[in-house]
């Protein structure tokens, strides 16, 4: 046997061998990538199972999932085009007088004119001198954006039970007006607060507003709802 042969023999063998363990690698790396997904379906699945009664993360459980509908159609005005009354002042002067510390209130003794407020989605704290700043720099968030309730349900709702969502206290929160507009209409899978220590409060305040007015999840939003539970299995539902 010449020695060229014996070369080309030695190179086939070692090609094999590379082969094959190219082949072991890859093979390895799915189905460790496999297993790792398994793992964190069952996680989150026994986490959920496991969770205290009226905690958020067994609420969670409750709400149907499924996408969204189209919100082609929605208009703000399906939820009423203004704020409900409340007192001598509206639903808006309401959740400021609940939100805002030291509020001071204008001679109707219900519209907030100055005070402090403790942004739960950024976490910063603004001095609000003026009723021209309250307006300015404090907006009244629908925890639930509007457009996504319509897009889960809410289109289902009568006009009143609409009205009524828009102007719920469990459904409404006093946030910086920067904070508001970068939210948007995001649900959890597209926007959670800066201000980590409120996302576990925020998603139950969620979960709760969507029981209330049975509206459901995506799988995105429930998943993003997840994540975020895992790390407060106890959280409990605000009360209504």
């Amino acid at each position: 046997m010449t020695k060229r042969k014996i070369l080309t023999k030695s190179v086939r063998r070692r090609l094999v061998s590379l082969f094959s363990s190219a082949i072991i690698v890859i093979g390895l790396s799915i189905l460790g990538a496999w297993a790792y997904q398994l793992h964190i379906s069952s996680v989150d699945k026994v986490t959920i199972e496991q969770a205290q009664p009226n905690t958020a993360l067994a609420e969670l459980s409750k709400l149907p999932v499924k996408e969204r509908e189209t919100g082609d159609d929605y208009e703000r005005s399906l939820f009423s085009s203004s704020w409900a009354s409340w007192r001598d002042c509206n639903v808006r002067q309401k959740i400021l007088n609940r939100d805002i510390q030291n509020a001071k209130l204008g001679a109707n003794g219900c519209t907030v004119i100055g005070g402090t407020l403790n942004d739960p989605y950024s976490g910063q704290t603004i001095e609000l001198t003026t009723k021209s700043a309250v307006s300015s720099k404090v907006q009244i968030d629908h925890v639930v954006a509007l457009s996504n309730a319509w897009q889960t349900g809410a289109r289902y709702l009568t006009a009143d039970e609409r009205k009524q969502l828009a102007n719920d206290d469990l459904e409404l929160i006093a946030v910086s007006s920067s904070a508001n507009q970068d939210k948007s209409d995001g649900d959890a899978s597209e926007w959670l607060p800066d201000n980590q220590a409120f996302r576990c409060p925020y998603i139950a305040r969620q979960i709760a507003v969507k029981l209330k007015y049975s509206l459901w999840v995506t799988p995105a939003e429930k998943s993003a709802m997840i994540n975020v539970l895992q790390d407060c299995p106890n959280e409990p539902l605000p009360a209504q």
